[in-house]
């Protein structure tokens, strides 16, 4: 693939094998080749086999200096329960005419929560939502009968963690714009959950590769030790 100037460029600045956190962070902004402010995401290679349902983690972490983007939530909730889930942010709530209306191809938000009693009328819809990995589920705290406080804590940087079929985990912690310590705040509430969820079946080395990178810019690897010294 033949690169950009800015990008060779910005390539050209990543000297080592491995950076320290810290280190990490501070080069990875400087890195960033996108006028606007891009995001910056964290990929791990992991040490499990997907193949394994017990190694396939899925969960979610609060960031605690968010994502820096705006999040579109919908809220599958009873009569009852539409004006609480708006008033905490949910900018759709229902379930009758919000499936219709993503039957016909709507699908115009990155989040969907459900209270447990609602799930039972998704079925018409169950396959597109998991097509665009957007279904409710309890794993995840997306199912739940806290439906104000998922809203909420979605909405200030909660974010879905799940390995892929190649067992790697891809997440944005936030924005250039970011200072160092808001980064690195959130980068490390990511590692500890991670931790905490270790599959107890997992043997070998169980995070086998970091690398920070903003959209479009090159990868920063980050050396795992002091990632895991700081997540603990």
């Amino acid at each position: 693939m033949k690169r950009s100037k800015k990008y060779q460029e910005a390539r050209k600045l990543i000297e080592k094998e491995a950076y320290l956190l810290d280190e990490a962070i501070e080069l990875v902004k400087k890195t960033s080749v996108t006028k606007f402010d891009s995001s910056v995401e964290v990929h791990f290679h992991m040490g499990l086999d997907p193949k394994q349902a017990e190694q396939n983690i899925r969960t979610s972490v609060t960031l605690p200096g968010g994502t820096g983007k705006e999040v579109r939530v919908v809220a599958f909730v009873g009569e009852d329960k539409v004006k609480e889930a708006k008033d905490a942010g949910a900018d759709a709530a229902g379930t009758e005419e919000l499936v219709e209306k993503i039957a016909g191809g709507w699908l115009d938000f990155d989040v969907a929560v459900a209270s447990p009693d609602q799930m039972k009328g998704l079925g018409k819809i169950a396959k597109t939502l998991g097509q665009k990995g957007l279904m409710p589920n309890p794993k995840t705290g997306t199912v739940t009968l806290d439906i104000a406080k998922a809203i909420a804590e979605i909405k200030m940087g909660r974010v879905e963690v799940r390995v892929d079929k190649l067992a790697n985990i891809h997440l944005n912690i936030g924005k250039v714009s970011f200072d160092d310590a808001k980064l690195k705040e959130n980068l490390v509430a990511v590692v500890h959950s991670l931790l905490e969820n270790k599959p107890a079946n997992s043997k070998g080395t169980y995070i086998k590769s970091m690398t920070l990178a903003t959209a479009m810019g090159p990868g920063v690897p980050v050396d795992v030790a002091s990632a895991t010294e700081a997540g603990k």
